[in-house]
């Protein structure tokens, strides 16, 4: 399980005087509070290993708990404790454990039903809610409890969180979500409609291990067989029910099989959707952790838009420059964002948290001291030298900013216009401008190179990549760029004449039309170096992306074909971010219709998701002119004027 956190305040800015002197007020206040010492262990530890919590039905999940203990002997009194409910092994979570008993909490490490050493059946996220709540009150009947309960963890295990909070047990009062879910159907499991493809690779490695069938050895060896040639059956889809190894772990074929058939955000997404139903969320002080290069990233901004308008919270979010659950980390892929990007200790503020919260003590929250002392906190992407660094990493550097809101009031959307010929510009396309075609060939879909992806680093490169092939990429290991193919469409502006920073949620609105009856646009923002002697072809970094299956352009909740030939608008939700653009670089936007092995490929012949036979090439083409005018809608946040 990854942990995160905040982050003291880092260098950069807008070359602007006063930028540079608000930066130095926060400087203060971080070195500051970099001084205070961190609280010292105040007992030691014992794990109560293996207990078994029963629910509802009878089926008992196995927990670990560690308790505060002096001379090896637990210590009388009653603790508030904090929870971690994991698919990924309750063993885990020994330090974690260790630190807050030895803090005077008791911290709980649970397997969800039907993972490791827990009994029953798993199902993805879908008991998470009740075994949850019967958790809550089983541990609120243990005699060393005092009944105040909060939670931590990342990825499925922040999903764990969130299905508890939605469920509402009254022990529950504080949560710590990183990198968690938001909607499945909307943007995570399925993205406009797309499958993000990391889910079929979670679930072959995890049916191989932790899976209450690879407790029997023969079967975790053909399940581990599986999940090693994975990337065969990948190049081979679509997943067709009993006809893999798979079949000997009925539930996760089963789940796999459905989320691959159920393509928009219908009912089959209901169980914990945050962003249409947060009235169901229970009213508790929440702490949202994010990162522009995690797979849920996007999800992150949506829960804190939609619970900081329906509950008291209070809630606050932070977003980093981070890759999935590395927040202890300021280098991803092949750039380096500062060492202030990286959270040095990634529980003591969590204490902090959970002090003021559970035990009503003094704490950073009382005294709203980084990085409680705004609602909203984020790492500026993009404010480095540019220079490579001691690593070989670009230095892309940023800076960490404190505002009231998110999205930022201030932000001013501006749309820059598809041009004919490749242009990007705020001035809109020409009256002729015409349309840009290319031929989409889903047996040799655009690669994958970094970006908004997690789960499985020999498939999927996350975070901040050049946008050229090489060895790192599996499926494009020639040091060739992207923009070289023919299938994808490029538009950037000149350079530019000065800064521009780019903050909060990004669009892409296409006109389009295909000679298929259903395809798939994609886009890609990109900032581009200029060339230099350290990067003599530039570095063409990748910001963000995104996808549409045309079928859902109307509706994630209703699919339609296409008219081969007819012109349709679709919007393409990219990630969000924070970067600076700096003067002389280009802001790009890539399109194409293939992200692989990011998302699904699209075969083109309108049959049901998951059924087709067969495959076919289309051509699909954008328009950009007066009367179609595709564009990217970007945030730019103004610059600061005055002495």
């Amino acid at each position: 399980m990854g942990v995160s956190g905040a982050a003291s305040v880092g260098k950069g800015a807008l070359l602007m005087k006063p930028i540079a002197r608000m930066m130095a007020v926060l400087l203060t206040v971080a070195t500051l509070a970099a001084q205070a010492p961190a609280r010292e262990p105040e007992y030691g530890f014992v794990v109560l290993e293996n207990v078994m919590a029963p629910m509802r039905d009878g089926v008992r999940l196995a927990t670990d708990i560690y308790l505060p203990a002096k001379d090896g002997q637990p210590v009388e009194g009653k603790w508030p404790a904090i929870l971690t409910r994991t698919p990924y092994n309750k063993n885990g979570n020994k330090d974690s454990g260790q630190y807050f008993a030895e803090r005077g909490y008791a911290f709980v490490a649970q397997d969800t039903r039907g993972r490791y050493a827990s009994e029953g059946v798993w199902h993805m996220l879908t008991d998470d809610g009740p075994d949850g709540c019967d958790t809550a009150a089983w541990l609120e009947a243990q005699a060393w409890s005092d009944g105040q309960l909060g939670m931590l963890g990342t990825s499925y295990v922040g999903g764990t969180q969130h299905a508890m909070a939605m469920a509402n047990p009254p022990q529950l009062k504080t949560v710590i979500p990183v990198d968690a879910m938001s909607n499945l159907g909307y943007a995570s499991m399925r993205n406009g409609g797309a499958f993000e493809l990391r889910f079929w690779n979670w679930i072959h490695l995890n049916a191989a291990r932790g899976s209450r069938q690879s407790r029997d050895p023969a079967t975790r060896e053909l399940l581990q067989q599986l999940a090693d040639n994975r990337v065969e059956y990948l190049y081979n889809m679509p997943l067709r029910r009993g006809m893999t190894p798979l079949r000997m772990a009925e539930e996760y074929e089963d789940w796999l099989v459905g989320a691959l058939e159920h393509g928009g955000n219908v009912d089959y997404w209901r169980q914990n959707n945050i962003r249409d139903y947060p009235e169901t969320y229970k009213d508790i002080p929440v702490y949202l952790v994010g990162g522009w290069y995690d797979s849920w990233g996007g999800n992150t901004t949506a829960n804190y838009r939609a619970l900081s308008t329906h509950i008291k919270g209070p809630v606050y979010l932070i977003m980093g420059s981070w890759i999935h659950g590395a927040q202890g980390k300021s280098t991803h892929g092949q750039v380096n964002f500062g060492p202030d990007a990286a959270i040095a200790d990634p529980l003591e503020w969590r204490l902090e948290w959970y002090d003021h919260w559970l035990k009503g003590l003094q704490s950073k929250v009382t005294r709203k001291e980084a990085p409680f002392s705004s609602a909203v906190r984020i790492f500026v992407m993009g404010t480095g030298s540019g220079a490579r660094d001691g690593q070989g990493l670009l230095d892309h550097g940023g800076y960490w900013r404190d505002e009231p809101e998110w999205p930022l009031a201030r932000a001013v959307v501006t749309a820059f216009h598809l041009q004919p010929g490749g242009g990007l510009a705020t001035e809109a396309p020409p009256q002729d401008g015409g349309a840009t075609s290319f031929v989409f060939e889903p047996r040799n879909p655009v690669p994958t190179i970094g970006g908004q992806t997690s789960s499985g680093n020999d498939i999927l490169v996350q975070g901040a990549w050049d946008q050229r092939g090489g060895e790192h990429v599996w499926n494009w290991q020639k040091p060739v760029p992207l923009s070289a193919r023919n299938d994808v469409l490029v538009f950037q502006t000149a350079a530019l004449p000065e800064d521009i920073e780019v903050t909060g949620e990004l669009e892409v609105e296409l006109w389009i039309s295909s000679s298929a009856p259903d395809t798939d646009f994609t886009a890609k923002l990109l900032d581009v170096y200029p060339p230099s002697s350290d990067y003599p072809d530039g570095f063409d970094l990748i910001i963000g992306d995104g996808i549409i299956r045309t079928r859902f352009r109307d509706s994630l909740k209703e699919e339609k074909l296409m008219e081969p030939g007819t012109v349709y608008p679709v919007r393409i939700a990219l990630y969000p971010t924070s970067n600076v653009f700096k003067k002389g670089h280009r802001i790009r936007v890539d399109i194409s219709s293939s992200n692989f092995p990011r998302f699904d490929v699209n075969p083109n012949t309108g049959e049901p998701l998951n059924q087709n036979r067969r495959v076919q090439p289309a051509v699909n083409s954008v328009e950009h002119n007066a009367a179609h005018p595709s564009r990217i809608l970007l945030p730019v946040v103004p610059p600061v004027t005055g002495g």
